[in-house]
C-alpha cells in the first residue's frame, strides 16, 4: 500500500482562533476611568437622574470650568432648595418636580453656555438670544467675575416659571 503525503498542514492539531484580535477589543470601563471629552471639552457622562451624575459631570469638566461648574451648582442649590437634577444629552439639567426643567449648561472650548429655557420671561433678559423665542443664554468665560446676585435672580425667576418638559 502506498503512503499518502500531503503538502497541507492538518488543522486538527491547532486550536481554532476567533476572528477578533485581542488588540482590537476595547478595555472594559473602570470605575476610575476618566470620561471622554467631546468636542469643545464637554464631558461625555451617561444619562442619569439625581445629584451623582451632575457631580460626575462637574468633576470631569476641564480646567477652570470644573470650579465654575461647582460654584454654579451650589448657587442653584442655594437659590432653589430641593432642585431636581439630571444629566441629559451630556449636560446637567435643573428643574422643579412637576414643573419641568428651567436651566441647563454645557461646556464649549472657550466658555460655559448656561441655558434658561424660559429666559425670554426673565428680567433683565440674559444677554444671548436663541433660535427658540423662549430660550436665552449667558456665557461664562475664563477669568470673568460671575455676578452671583444677577444669576441667582435669573435662577429664582426661572424656577418659578413652567419649565421645559422632556
Amino acid at each position: 500500500m502506498a503512503e499518502r503525503t500531503s503538502s497541507k498542514p492538518t488543522t486538527a492539531a491547532k486550536p481554532r482562533q476567533s476572528a477578533a484580535k485581542p488588540s482590537a477589543r476595547k478595555p472594559a470601563a473602570t470605575k476610575d476611568a476618566k470620561p471622554t471629552l467631546l468636542s469643545g471639552g464637554n464631558p461625555q457622562i451617561p444619562k442619569g437622574d439625581g445629584d451623582a451624575p451632575v457631580q460626575a459631570y462637574i468633576a470631569a469638566m476641564p480646567g477652570w470650568k470644573s470650579d465654575t461648574g461647582r460654584r454654579l451648582d451650589a448657587l442653584i442649590a442655594r437659590t432653589v432648595p430641593g432642585v431636581k437634577k439630571a444629566v441629559k444629552w451630556n449636560s446637567p439639567f435643573y428643574g422643579v418636580e412637576g414643573q419641568g426643567w428651567f436651566l441647563a449648561y454645557h461646556c464649549f472650548t472657550k466658555y460655559i453656555k448656561v441655558t434658561f429655557f424660559r429666559g425670554a420671561s426673565l428680567s433683565p433678559l440674559p444677554p444671548v438670544e436663541s433660535k427658540d423665542k423662549n430660550t436665552r443664554y449667558f456665557h461664562i468665560h475664563e477669568g470673568e467675575q460671575l455676578d452671583e446676585e444677577l444669576v441667582a435672580s435669573w435662577i429664582r425667576q426661572a424656577s418659578e416659571l413652567p419649565g421645559w418638559m422632556t
